[in-house]
């Protein structure tokens, strides 16, 4: 309880009993509802460190976590990321955990993983007032809102119904997208074209429909796709291949393959050879053509994700690896996500026809379509030229923010970090120097309430990085987090 706006601590003056059957995580959690119902701990008051409960009751860090795990989910405790764990439920939520359904041992026992901690608190925090320096989100006032009202005032007079559409996905969005493709070298009549809610969706559909059990999915290291959870919930090994300047080194993948014969189909490429999330590194012409002529020749698929393709400076990226594939080896997915709004959902998969179809049929099992009003918007946007008329506009503010970011880092992070400058996208892999721990200027970060993305949610082993991002906050919230993050270090 907060007394003149000093939080009172919680006194715990109770042990586990070693002997009993019951286990020492039922026990605390037991004793803490026992607390609680008792009105002897009040919602406000604070809880000892999760390091202090193991250490004065003589158990494993794991077990506290545990216990605290199943509390919070009845809603008896509440993380405050950096304000501790306070006490958060009344008599109901006991009286739920005591005589209800105990949720919390469901949920334990569903396949899919739970994220990451960090990155569950990023998640949660980015609704909140902080500076995000490490956000994969554009800025909300750079959408372009008096185009968007245009959009919708001309379907609202239009509009005849707003019913579940077909698999694949509206066609007129799909005859749009195959038009824009062409331009980009890859050659995708409309069934080749699935629409999704997001690539990230894509990802899902291709985890469980298209790889078994044991398979092993290579991917750059860091990656995005190391800090996300589809592929390994589905049973999945993630492979991490190392990269340099020039991309990911592809000869690495030969020995981990070797001795498989072709007739396997246990194994599968993910890339982001285009401004690659996270370190922003641009895939030369030259590694793309020996990448794709190495997945030739061992029959290995390719998920190409292009999030960050369009959003280029000073020149155009090379072709895509979708691009030089004519025997259908790469899935290539596509989304409007990074280059105009994450809420519309709006993604794509290309890839051959047989493999569009049965993506779609199990999309349709998933949730029977994407948004019919936002793929009714994403065509009419596409449709009239109005996102190529915003898209440059886009990126000239987007590479203002880009130098601006690096300014401010060279002014405050110069003898602290290195970095490399970026062609496109949204980030500047970080790496810092000297004796620093990532996870601890993370929690500090949130005292400042500046919201940081570490480098090792990304990564196959742990590394000294963070994602840092021009994307989101204004050039002058940018500088003034930066400063911050700089004295925290």
């Amino acid at each position: 309880m907060a007394l003149n706006g000093i939080v009172e601590n919680i006194n715990i003056d109770w042990y586990p009993d070693r002997n009993s059957q019951m286990p020492i995580y039922e026990q605390i959690v037991k004793y803490v509802c026992r607390k609680v119902s008792s009105g002897e701990w009040t919602v406000g008051m604070k809880m000892p460190s999760q390091r202090e409960l193991a250490h004065k009751w003589g158990v494993n860090r794991s077990t506290v976590v545990t216990a605290m795990d199943e509390l919070a989910s009845y809603g008896i405790i509440e993380c405050g990321y950096g304000g501790g764990t306070r006490i958060a439920g009344n008599t109901w939520s006991v009286l739920m955990s005591e005589q209800g359904a105990d949720w919390n041992r469901y949920i334990r026992a569903g396949e899919f993983q739970a994220n990451l901690s960090t990155i569950q608190i990023i998640n949660k925090l980015e609704f909140d007032d902080y500076i995000r320096l490490g956000t994969g989100e554009p800025d909300p006032k750079l959408f372009p809102s008096e185009m968007m009202k245009d959009i919708m005032v001309e379907l609202s007079g239009n509009m005849i119904s707003l019913n579940y559409l077909e698999p694949l996905g509206l066609r007129k969005l799909r005859e749009v997208l195959s038009v824009r493709l062409e331009k980009e070298g890859i050659y995708a009549p409309p069934s080749c074209i699935l629409i999704t809610s997001g690539s990230l969706q894509a990802l899902q559909l291709i985890s469980i429909c298209m790889l078994k059990r044991g398979s092993t999915v290579f991917a750059e290291a860091p990656s995005y796709l190391k800090s996300l959870q589809i592929f390994q919930s589905a049973g999945m090994n993630i492979e991490g291949i190392p990269m340099d300047e020039e991309g990911i080194r592809y000869e690495a993948i030969a020995k981990h393959i070797k001795g498989f014969s072709r007739k396997d189909y246990d194994h599968m490429l993910y890339t982001i050879p285009t401004f690659q999330n996270p370190t922003g590194i641009l895939m030369s012409e030259m590694r793309r053509e020996e990448l794709f002529s190495f997945c030739q020749d061992y029959r290995l698929p390719v998920i190409e994700d292009s999030a960050y393709s369009q959003i280029w400076f000073d020149r155009k990226p090379p072709l895509s690896l979708k691009a030089r594939d004519r025997n259908g080896m790469v899935l290539y997915l596509g989304t409007l996500s990074k280059s105009l709004a994450p809420g519309l959902r709006i993604g794509w998969i290309v890839g051959p026809e047989s493999v569009v179809q049965r993506l779609g049929d199990v999309k349709m099992q998933i949730d029977y379509g994407a948004s019919s009003l936002s793929q009714l918007v994403a065509a009419r946007f596409l449709e009239t030229g109005m996102y190529d008329e915003y898209l440059t506009e886009y990126r000239v503010e987007m590479k203002k923010r880009r130098d601006n970011a690096l300014k401010a880092m060279e002014k405050y992070m110069s003898g602290k970090a290195e970095w490399r400058q970026p062609e496109g996208g949204f980030y500047i892999w970080t790496t810092l120097k000297g004796n620093v721990s990532t996870d601890q200027l993370f929690r500090k970060a949130l005292s400042q309430n500046i919201l940081l993305n570490p480098g090792n949610i990304y990564d196959f082993a742990s590394n000294k990085a963070l994602r840092i991002s021009y994307a989101y906050e204004d050039p002058e919230n940018f500088e003034k987090g930066i400063k911050t993050v700089s004295e925290l270090i």
